[in-house]
């Protein structure tokens, strides 16, 4: 969602800041400017600069820190536009210190529920706290007990709310394609290089952004936003990284992605036996996400990103039983993967998914050469 809109105003020529987390092999992806990731040395002056200015009394925590080293180098950088992606929640989170052009709720799911709250309202609540006074919000907000949540907060604070399939919609067209249909402009024949059919939904709320931002960025042109779109890449989201076996890599870290992926191994792969190489973290619903995922799944490999929040594998294998017989517990998701592909059955598929952590740990181990094909 944030990739799009980045590529979208880089498309358009413009100077682009894109902050995000969490980072999956390397702390750079999470600052970039016109796509390309701030160097160690960047990071280095980043640090000293934000520890130079630190008030004293507490120490700022890790999401803290990163927040002011980004919007420290988005200003030395002079960036046209800075596109800002919340931590956790919203309401609390580090980046609501600043005051949008524009706010993008993309959906409600229940996670991190220790500090969020355990309802989708009480959830909801935290996230649109992002709403700033008189500021459009864009939202594909859709169960009833959050999309009041939104509403309510949004009247509140009279921002203008567009909500997908209200103010704005789209319709599917053949070979992943889609007609935008919006409050002032029809974008026929448009595409996403993204893969997965939720990517649809997540192009009609980065296109009603730009819809609302066009007064204040009049580069953006029609061009550019199918150049945008099409040319966006954001790694670790169904992103096939090997061939030979078929390796995918998909975060799925919550209820909502976890079942977006089942649907698209449900369309995709439905003819081919899948390996799962599974970790999740001690803050999502796991049970809800294994039902989802493992009937898709011939064998499961658990798993263990290297946090303090990752769920113990015998606890996910313990629920993983009633779904699936063939599991193994590989704690090193480096080692996980490697198994997974030597033993791999021609033709298979093996999938990492549960936890943005573990897909990080596999891409390092795919990366540093630890993990080949066999």
């Amino acid at each position: 969602m944030s990739s799009n809109l980045a590529s979208i105003f880089m498309r358009s020529g413009y100077r682009v800041g894109l902050y995000t987390s969490p980072h999956l092999v390397r702390f750079n992806e999470r600052i970039k400017i016109d796509g390309m990731e701030i160097t160690d040395a960047d990071i280095v002056r980043l640090y000293r600069r934000v520890r130079r200015v630190l008030p004293a009394g507490r120490d700022p925590t890790f999401f803290e820190f990163t927040t002011a080293m980004a919007l420290d180098e988005f200003s030395r950088r002079r960036v046209d536009w800075a596109v800002i992606e919340t931590g956790m929640g919203g309401r609390l989170d580090a980046t609501n210190i600043l005051t949008p052009a524009l706010s993008i709720i993309t959906n409600i799911s229940l996670e991190h529920r220790e500090y969020l709250g355990h309802t989708l309202r009480e959830i909801a609540f935290e996230k649109a706290g992002i709403i700033k006074r008189r500021r459009p919000v864009v939202t594909g907000v859709r169960q009833a007990s959050a999309i009041a949540v939104v509403t309510e907060t949004a009247l509140k604070r009279s921002a203008p709310l567009f909500r997908l399939g209200a103010q704005f919609r789209v319709r599917r067209a053949s070979g992943g394609r889609f007609t935008y249909y919006g409050m002032n402009h029809i974008w026929p024949n448009m595409a996403t290089s993204l893969r997965g059919g939720y990517q649809t939904e997540n192009a009609a709320l980065t296109l009603a952004a730009c819809e609302l931002l066009m007064q204040r960025a009049s580069r953006i042109s029609t061009s550019s936003i199918r150049e945008g779109l099409i040319t966006n890449r954001w790694p670790g989201r169904l992103e096939l990284v090997c061939e030979m076996p078929l390796v995918m890599l998909d975060g799925a870290h919550n209820l909502a992605a976890a079942r977006q992926l089942a649907q698209h191994l449900t369309l995709h792969f439905s003819d081919r036996e899948i390996t799962m190489v599974i970790g999740i973290l001690d803050d999502k619903p796991y049970e809800a996400m294994l039902k989802l995922l493992l009937p898709k799944a011939s064998r499961l490999i658990v798993t263990q990103a290297k946090i303090n929040r990752a769920l113990p594998p015998e606890i996910i294998a313990t629920t993983a039983r009633k779904l699936v017989s063939d599991i193994h517990i590989m704690r090193d998701v480096g080692s996980a993967l490697r198994y997974a592909m030597e033993t791999a059955a021609p033709q298979s598929l093996t999938l990492v998914a549960g936890s943005l952590y573990v897909v990080g740990e596999a891409k390092a181990a795919l990366e540093n050469a630890s993990v080949q094909p066999g």
